[in-house]
């Protein structure tokens, strides 16, 4: 009787290490699961960006305001019979 005992403690400690600290523990699974979150978090700031593009996009095709600004931030032009102030510190 001793050695059943004996025997199923050595199979309960076994599954105990298994649970908490061999391959596939609950460790593991926490781990895996604040990976997931931060993956989650990352992918929603992506397509955050990927909307707002998507909507300047559909601006720069279809109107012609998104265009001017552009032209006017990054290139520098104006209209024709605006005058052009240069201010300086």
């Amino acid at each position: 009787m001793k050695v059943l005992y004996g025997f199923l403690i050595i199979v309960f400690l076994n599954f105990q290490f298994q649970l908490w600290l061999g391959e596939d523990s609950v460790r593991e699974l926490n781990m895996l699961q604040t990976e997931l979150d931060a993956q989650r978090q990352i992918n929603a700031e992506i397509e955050e960006r990927n909307r707002l593009l998507e909507i300047e996009v559909v601006e720069l095709k279809t109107g012609l305001e998104a265009v001017e600004e552009r032209a006017r931030s990054e290139l520098g032009m104006i209209e024709k019979g605006e005058t052009f102030y240069l201010l300086l510190d």
